[in-house]
């Protein structure tokens, strides 16, 4: 473990003593030119920054320094201690980012304007449901990484707050608590995820110092000896381990840390254990080629110190559930103290450090996020990368496309942070809120300014939606070209609205259909719509009335379940009239039985092209040879028949149906592209009983839809209509309709 240090005098320095002081510091690490730049950036900083103090009294330019030292310790470039100096700078006069991009590079001008955003976020309190807590705060860590496209703007952020957590004391209760419950929760994770112990455990037990001071002092008093005498005891051990080993002939790395305060509490918590019960307050890890090398070592470790019982676990041989591996033991070390040991290969430590088998992965999230994971693997491996010596800006320029984010944060007014997918836009954000605030929004602002629907979002920006009770959709929104929305549910949101708004339409049109057609038949029976609804496997009676309106029930079906027709009804003209002769021919090999009129013992079979189904409006055409096909009079191939072939139509109904038979029908499904669509669409053909005999899909990418063709088998018409009524009210279907 690296112990931080300190490189500033601690006494009541001037400004311009601590600049000075701190650039000699750098003499041994930095080379001239880095030297020369980081004196320019402190001229800046002293020029607009010096005589400022911060809440906690200490001196801003000794707030920024002290920032920058610890950025020192981790030996980080010197693009990052620039940045770090000059972090708020932007807020005085006469210092823009084409100031500070004139003379210390676009990459320190954009890390600046990153910190930026990023105090202003810092600076809002958000008002947060208890439920929803752990979801923001895990939306707050996701938004830092998404506003941080450098990596080096998120180890500032850590340092700048590592920093004022070692200067609160002077502060009331009140303002403690909450810096502590924000470095707890969002940023001591933070530094966790990018393998930033040092940081992390200074972090952690700073916010237990004034979340839990009780429990902090106790646990302080407990532990024997200073964390000083805990380190050199590591490090006794760790030199005893590689002296054994290389007798041994086994070439490992022994990495060591004694158990920080924030842990011991934390497994205490957990666990329900008191001090003298935790094993692992000492602990040591070996790295080593292949896994006889970890059994040899951990034969080693056994020889050396007496084991402890059931305090040992072989996960090379069993792995955990996340693929993890490594042999833990613990021992009665030196001085009789209780020491951990871990040992493993080096591929078990990559898997465990930067695969799902990370502590971050498992022990911090809920649910796994690829994208977090990829983002914060490629931070790790920048921070990997650059301690092997390579140029931490070269390295962000080698890989910046790894380092794309596929999503954005952004904050509403109240600080709450929405997850969107880059390129998302204000209407994409208004949609995500709530389907009424997108439904009536009419403009959007962004972090104060009026902006276009179109506009793109990102990471850090604070969005308002301007609302209007009169505003509505436009079908423009649907458009991929005009660029209004970006995500799927704000689509299928505005698809919604407008499936909403021709059931309007659909009903009033049922309606009036409806009541000519109770007014033709000499019906005078008031209409149970509810009974209706029942008969027709409907909801309510509006929804009887739109099916009539869209077409799916036939408006004469409806009429005749309300009461019995007083006066004779008037035949359709459209065919002539024939001999009263009557006989019946079964259609479709024994399934459907059709009456052709004035022809006895005619060979009738259904049509492939419409297939219609009992109680469909029929006509009958007369083939060459293979007696007659019954076709739906709607039916698009007898509409086109040219005059010659018109005489060749016959007049033909349904006779009754045997209770058994079935009648072959496609339709088609418009829908949302969601999983488990068909999940859904099976579960209504199986409620309704209905078989499928055939079904093809096809999806479109572009606007996230899938287009379905069912080939079922019926009974009757008011089955099938009954079926498309259910079909339509999954979500987001957008059509259902008969293929014709």
């Amino acid at each position: 473990m690296v112990t931080t240090t300190y490189s500033l005098p601690h006494d009541d320095a001037d400004d311009e003593t601590l600049i000075r002081h701190w650039l000699d510091s750098l003499a041994p690490l930095y080379p001239v030119e880095d030297r020369k730049q980081i004196a320019g950036a402190c001229a800046l900083l002293a020029r607009h920054r010096s005589g400022l103090v911060l809440e906690t009294g200490e001196s801003l330019v000794r707030h920024l320094l002290s920032t920058a030292d610890i950025l020192v310790q981790l030996r980080l470039d010197r693009a990052t201690l620039i940045g770090a100096l000059l972090n708020g700078s932007l807020e005085q006069a006469g210092v823009t980012e084409g100031l500070i991009e004139g003379r210390f590079g676009a990459a320190v001008a954009r890390m600046v304007g990153d910190l930026a955003r990023i105090d202003q976020i810092a600076n809002v309190d958000a008002v947060i449901a208890a439920k929803d807590l752990a979801q923001h705060e895990e939306n707050l860590r996701r938004l830092l990484l998404g506003i941080a496209e450098d990596v080096r703007v998120v180890l500032i952020v850590l340092a700048e707050r590592l920093q004022l957590m070692r200067t609160i004391r002077t502060l009331d209760e009140t303002r403690q608590r909450k810096l502590a419950l924000d470095t707890q929760r969002i940023f001591a994770p933070l530094a966790n995820r990018l393998g930033i112990w040092q940081i992390k455990w200074e972090l952690e037990d700073l916010a237990l110092r004034y979340l839990e001071p009780t429990e902090y002092q106790r646990i302080a008093r407990l532990l024997d000896g200073r964390r000083a005498a805990r380190e050199a005891y590591i490090a006794n051990v760790i030199a005893t381990l590689r002296e054994k080993f290389a007798e041994a002939g086994i070439r490992a790395e022994i990495t060591g840390r004694p158990k920080h305060i924030y842990s011991i509490w934390r497994k205490m918590q957990r666990k329900g254990l008191d001090i003298e019960q935790i094993f692992d307050l000492r602990a040591v890890r070996v790295l080593v080629d292949d896994v006889a090398d970890c059994y040899a070592a951990l034969g080693i470790v056994h020889g050396l110190w007496r084991h402890i019982p059931k305090e040992f676990d072989d996960y090379i041989a069993t792995p955990k559930g996340n693929m993890y591996q490594s042999l833990h033991t613990a021992v009665i070390g030196p001085e009789d103290k209780p020491l951990e040991v871990q040992i493993r290969t080096w591929d078990m430590h990559r898997h465990a450090e930067f695969g799902v088998a990370a502590h971050w992965a498992y022990k911090e999230s809920k649910t796994h996020d690829s994208e977090i994971q990829r983002r914060v693997t490629w931070m790790r491996h920048w921070l990997e990368l650059k301690n092997e010596g390579e140029d931490g800006g070269d390295i962000l320029e080698r890989f910046s496309a790894e380092l794309e984010p596929s999503h954005v944060y952004v904050l509403t007014p109240q600080a709450k942070v929405i997850e969107l997918p880059k390129g998302a836009t204000p209407l994409d954000f208004a949609y995500a809120i709530h389907s009424q605030i997108g439904h009536h929004c009419r403009g959007a602002r962004v972090d104060g300014r009026i902006v276009p629907l179109t506009h793109v979002l990102r990471s850090g920006q604070m969005v308002e939606i301007l609302t209007h009770k009169n505003a509505a959709p436009s079908r423009d929104w649907l458009s991929t070209h005009h660029g209004y929305l970006k995500t799927a549910k704000a689509r299928n949101r505005v698809r919604q609205w407008f499936k909403q708004q021709d059931f309007a339409q659909h009903l009033t049109q049922g309606r009036a259909a409806l009541e000519k057609e109770l007014l033709r038949l000499g019906i005078v029976e008031k209409p149970q719509f509810e009974q209706l609804a029942g008969r027709f496997n409907l909801q309510t009676g509006d929804d009887v009335l739109a099916a009539i309106g869209r077409g799916d029930l036939a408006v004469g079906v409806v009429a005749r379940q309300i009461g019995e027709p007083r006066v004779e009804e008037r035949r359709e003209p459209e065919h002539p009239p024939t001999p009263p002769a009557r006989t019946k021919g079964r259609a479709g090999g024994g399934h459907a039985e059709v009456i052709v009129e004035g022809v006895d013992d005619l060979l009738t079979q259904m049509a492939h092209c419409c297939k219609p189904v009992p109680h469909d409006p029929i006509v009958g055409f007369v083939t060459r040879g293979r007696g007659v096909t019954i076709h739906r009079r709607d039916c698009s191939n007898v509409r086109n028949l040219p005059a010659s072939e018109m005489e060749r139509l016959i007049r033909v109904r349904w006779s009754d149906q045997p209770h058994d038979a079935s009648y072959p029908v496609d339709i088609q499904v418009l829908a949302a592209d969601r999983k488990g669509l068909l999940r859904d669409i099976s579960s209504i053909l199986s409620d309704v009983d209905v078989d499928v005999v055939g079904v093809t899909s096809s999806s479109d990418r572009r606007h996230d839809t899938a287009s379905l063709r069912f080939t079922i088998e019926v009974r009757d018409h008011e089955q099938l209509v009954g079926l498309l009524l259910k079909l339509n009210q999954i979500p987001d279907v957008l059509d259902v309709r008969r293929a014709y």
